[in-house]
């Protein structure tokens, strides 16, 4: 894989840097760079919010890391096992009166819709919507120790499918989890995305029928192995972007002109990449290019935020950052979980 060794705390660093980036990401997301640059400044000193509140992205990442740790106390990890922890989780976070920060339209209709205990959550999934808001919660799936390749992929995209169970979201969701856990494990931050093209193709024709039931049957595709084909293809497409944009970096353009807005799976997964990539060793550097950005600048923030604190663990946060952000004590929980 190209490794460095193993990354200490891995998990305490994505957790924190995904909640970093996605405090620096809520007051520029909708914003185009010049407004961003005119209220805040250069992008290379956006400062952290005072307070550093998150959004949905970083409630929603707690809900599925909690619904993680309820699922795997029993024994190992199983859809039968997770989809009822992560339903509950899902539907607490609809309810809940903290869910007040900009949620996206399909969370909250499936979510509707999974708090009707009597509807298969396969009806409850939105098989047409391939929004990034899988993406930016599936860290925990990469952070957990001791699943195999077959559960951390099964996991990722049933995830993924309990909300948004377009191809595509379940590919892009499986291939940020596989990222995290290369990074975690030490993978060589230049080698990424030879990996995760590799990945890709592997998977391109694999539908995972344990975690996923008849899922495809409520989409439009004549088999399974078409369904899942078609979200592996989007993904292989954007990886094209994302080597395009590496190959001739300008880290003073705005990335989401390379690999996307980001409001899509796979172009989430791509431009959180291209900020990380583009500053593998400056992690605050980073974050601050992908909260500068034209599109969903917090969902990019966090995500690139994930990637680069499994690379490098917490020391890559400062600790007057770290100290300030919104559920430090429960991102660090669950780290400290992991991580032990």
């Amino acid at each position: 894989m190209g490794s460095t060794g193993a990354t200490r705390s891995a998990a305490s660093g994505a957790l924190i840097g995904l909640a970093l980036g996605d405090a620096l990401g809520f007051p520029t997301e909708f914003k185009d760079v010049a407004s961003i640059v005119a209220g805040y400044g250069p992008w290379r000193q956006l400062p952290l919010p005072e307070p550093a509140l998150v959004t949905d992205d970083t409630q929603m990442t707690l809900a599925l890391g909690r619904a993680l740790r309820t699922a795997s106390q029993g024994g190992e990890l199983t859809a039968g096992r997770l989809v009822p922890a992560a339903r509950e989780e899902f539907v607490a976070w609809w309810r809940s009166p903290d869910n007040n920060r900009a949620p996206g339209a399909t969370c909250l209709h499936a979510c509707e819709l999974l708090s009707d205990r009597d509807l298969p959550w396969t009806r409850a999934s939105r098989t047409g919507s391939k929004g990034c808001g899988a993406n930016m919660r599936v860290a925990p799936v990469g952070l957990v120790p001791g699943l195999t390749p077959q559960q951390r992929s099964g996991a990722a995209q049933l995830q993924s499918a309990l909300t948004h169970g377009h191809p595509t979201a379940l590919a892009a969701a499986d291939l940020t989890a596989y990222a995290v856990r290369a990074l975690a494990d030490g993978a060589r931050p230049g080698a990424l995305p030879a990996l995760l093209r590799a990945y890709a193709r592997e998977q391109r024709t694999v539908y995972r029928e344990d975690w996923l039931g008849d899922l495809w049957q409520h989409a439009q595709d004549p088999t399974a192995t078409a369904f899942v084909t078609r979200g592996w293809d989007d993904c292989l497409g954007v990886l094209d972007r994302l080597d395009a944009a590496l190959a001739a970096p300008d880290p003073e353009a705005d990335p989401c002109l390379a690999t996307g807005a980001g409001w899509i799976a796979e172009e989430a997964l791509a431009t959180g990449l291209l900020c990380f990539l583009l500053f593998p060793d400056e992690p605050l550097t980073a974050l601050r290019r992908a909260a500068c950005t034209s599109g969903d600048s917090d969902s990019i923030a966090c995500l690139t935020g994930a990637f680069a604190g499994a690379h490098l663990g917490p020391a890559a946060w400062p600790e007057e950052w770290a100290a300030r952000i919104e559920y430090r004590e429960e991102l660090l929980a669950l780290g400290e979980l992991w991580d032990a």
